[in-house]
Parts: C-alpha cells; structure tokens; sequence
C-alpha cells in the first residue's frame, strides 16, 4: 500500500498542474478578447470594409456595421467612380488626427508670396498625414458688380469663419516656385504634390500660364449681354433629377457645371444639354467610360465653348493634361499610349484646361467637411467628393449658385442616378463621407449660400 501512494500523488500533482495550466490559458485569452478595437487592420485595400465602431464615440453615427450604411470601398464609379481607391491620400500620422478648429484671424492660417528661391528638391513619396492648415493667398478682384453676391453674404452666416476668400481655387503657373514644392509635397493625394514630380509639374503647371488657366470665368468680360451677376448651376448624377423636368432651368444659367459621368443624351428634358466645366480626375473618367458605357458615356462633354477641369488625385492627372494638351504620347502609367489622348478633342489646347489647387481641396475637407472618417484608418484616403469639391468650387467663385442633383434628406425615395435604367440604391464608401455632404448642402441652403433642388 505504502508503494503505491507516491504515484498516486504524482498522478494527482500533474492532473492539478494541467488545470492550473488550462485555468491560466483561459484568463489570458478571455483578457485578449476584451481589448478593444479600433480599426479593423488594412492588409489590401481589396478588403478594407469592416471597422468596429462602438468604442469610437467620435465617429458620425450613420457609419454603422449595418446592411444599410456598411462602409464599402468596392469599385464603383461616380459616387460611384470617383470613390475608386486606386490613388490612396495621406498616410497615417497618429499625433496629427485631432479636427482642426480655424483661427478666428484667418490671415494666420494662410501664406504670403513664396520666396523665389532655386532649390533641388526631391519629391516625398511618403507624406506625412497633416491636415495643414497654410493655404497660399491668390487676391482675385470680383469679376462683377452683384449687389447680392454669395462673398457679401458669407459674413451674415455661420461659414464667416470658415470661409477664405484669398484661397486659391486654381493653380497655375505662377504657384510652382521651390518654396511652394517643398510645401505641397507634405500632402498626398487631391491635398498635395506629395508623389508627383518636380519634373511632371514643370511640364504640366508650367504651360498653364494663360488668362483662361488661372480664372474661372476667362470669358465673361467677352460676353455682349452678360447680366448683373454670374448665375451658375451646378449639376450632380443624383437620381433625384429623374423626371424633374428642370432642364431648361438648368440651361438657362450663365454657366453650367458638371461632373463625372454626366450623361445628357436623351435625358435633357431633365438635365439640360449645355456644359460650360467639367470636373473629373483621371480616374473617375476612366472609371466613368467603362461603366456608363451602357447608358451613353463617351467621355468628357466636348465643345468649343466647355472648360475641362481637373482634380488632381495623382500624378496621371498632371501627365494627362500635359499630353494631351501638347499633343504628345503617354509614355508611362495606366494611360500609357503610342499615340496622344483624344479624350479632349483632336484640336485641344491649353487654354482648354484649369487644374483645381491642392490647398482648395484640403481646405475644404478641413473646413467644411471635416469628417469623423479622419479619425480612423480611412484618414489616409478620405477626400470630398468630386462632385462635393466642383459645387464647392461654383460657390466660392459664382454670384448665385442652384444645386441640382445632390443628396437629399429623402435619398431613399431616388436611384443612385438619374441615368440609371433600374432603381439602385446609394452605396457609400470610406473615402468620402456623403451623409456630412448632404447636411453640408442643407446648412448651406439654409443660410442663402445656395439654393438646393428638394422634391420634399
């Protein structure tokens, strides 16, 4: 009997070792389960779709894990094709993510004349995420004399602060000076010349030195009975416009801007058929062409008396103008070509294209939508729209401006399109915060800044 105890004990020593063992295990893996998330982690942007939202208190609530409002970064041109993540932003900064409150004193956020000093500089292909909140001063006169223009009226409104009327809503030949490439090159993306070449700006800013490069409205003063006021529309691809019937209204503004897929033919009862700007970035053209083939999109409305503005998100913006205005081939990159881009016309010039400033984007997305995305690992792609950055564009620079075609309250009750040949849901993605855009376009409507089209 007494042989035996000592293996008994053994026995029961290491059956009570392995339950302590399993007990530890099981602590430290329920303790790792209740760490919190953040953000899911990004290992391809094929896949960024799913964030853990609940202990982000703050983040807008309507980007929620729910069948209705997931965050979906599949390809979809439009909002839609510009929403495409082939071109990513900045990259991530965690001691720089807190919002940017604008200084009462708005002189102290912007940047005197560049020093025309001669550097060798290299571009940073790596830029720091900065919101950067320095923008260059352009002082443009008012090409008009509107007695109720939206500048005198911003300072009535709650945007006084906010907005800057010495931004630069173009860029031209005149910003590309070594101290503004050094600047420029912290930001990626639409916000900056981070990734683009001081050689491809030389290139492409450095012909865009005519009257018709650097202002929005290079025709005005040409026009025999030009009104009192510039009244401009902008136009949107919202389905919302669907059997409005508000296509002569449209055509019946000074200017008209579009963007993106805008399909008129056969739709111009509601849309109109005159475009004066169209905005795009390279990509979202592209994007545009190959999947509103079916409905009519060819490209670019071409004309003689229509301007092509870009927004650039990359350096193929920059490489395409320049080709195309030069009427030289693409030598590298996803237009590369044997032959020059004809996307403009055969007969395009230089006086053709205007190219949105860097600073004017990120000023926006600082300013006026400065979204809750900023502050997950979306940050470093998220960007306004474009169709957000071209009616943003119409009101800093129009007298009066009317929406068309933009989210509303009642989105629901619409297509994503216009164009579209059955009802689609809108869908919405990281790199854009639509739901801001849309109370954007409420307050703003609200304040007599612009007059939105609302069915309700």
């Amino acid at each position: 009997m007494k042989s035996r105890l000592p293996r008994r004990l053994l026995v029961w020593f290491i059956a009570l070792l392995g339950i302590g063992l399993l007990a530890i295990f099981m602590v430290c893996f329920a303790l790792q389960i209740q760490t919190p998330w953040q953000t899911v982690s990004f290992p391809s942007l094929k896949h960024i779709r799913f964030y853990n939202l609940r202990n982000d208190t703050n983040i807008s609530s309507e980007y929620q894990l729910s069948a209705e409002n997931e965050l979906d970064i599949n390809k979809e041109p439009d909002q839609s094709a510009e929403q495409e993540l082939d071109h990513q932003d900045e990259s991530e900064d965690t001691e720089k993510t807190k919002p940017v409150t604008p200084d009462q004193n708005t002189n102290t956020l912007q940047r005197t004349e560049p020093k025309n000093e001669t550097k060798i500089l290299k571009p940073k292909m790596t830029p720091q995420f900065d919101f950067g909140e320095q923008y260059f001063v352009d002082e443009f006169p008012s090409q008009t004399d509107c007695p109720n223009n939206i500048r005198k009226h911003v300072p009535q409104t709650k945007f006084s602060e906010m907005f800057l009327h010495t931004i630069p809503v173009l860029q031209w030949a005149k910003h590309l000076t070594p101290d503004e490439y050094e600047r420029l090159s912290r930001y990626g993306g639409a916000h900056g010349w981070g990734g683009v070449t001081l050689d491809e700006l030389k290139s492409s800013l450095g012909i865009m030195n005519t009257t018709a490069n650097r202002l929005m409205f290079d025709d005005w003063e040409k026009r025999i009975n030009r009104s009192a006021c510039i009244r401009c529309a902008a136009v949107g691809n919202g389905g919302i416009l669907n059997g409005s019937k508000k296509g002569k209204e449209i055509d019946e503004h000074d200017y008209v801007f579009r963007v993106n897929g805008a399909v008129l033919k056969g739709f111009e009862e509601d849309v109109g058929s005159r475009t004066s700007f169209y905005t795009f970035s390279t990509n979202t053209m592209r994007n545009s062409m190959r999947s509103y083939r079916g409905v009519g999109y060819r490209g670019p409305p071409i004309s003689e008396v229509n301007k092509i503005y870009f927004l650039p998100d990359h350096n193929r913006d920059y490489i395409l103008m320049t080709a195309a205005a030069t009427h030289t081939v693409i030598e590298k990159g996803p237009e590369r070509s044997k032959n020059p881009p004809k996307y403009f016309g055969e007969d395009v010039t230089v006086e053709k294209f205007k190219i949105y400033h860097p600073d004017f984007t990120r000023y926006l997305r600082n300013r006026f939508l400065h979204s809750g995305l900023l502050r997950t690992g979306a940050k470093r792609f998220y960007r306004p729209s474009t169709g957000a950055v071209m009616l943003l564009a119409a009101i800093h620079t129009c007298d009066q401006v009317d929406a068309y075609g933009f989210m509303t309250p009642d989105w629901k009750l619409y297509s994503d399109h216009y164009y579209d040949k059955y009802y689609k849901t809108v869908r919405f993605f990281a790199n854009h915060d639509m739901r801001m855009e849309m109370r954007l376009w409420q307050e703003l409507h609200q304040a007599g800044l612009m007059n939105l089209f609302m069915r309700q």
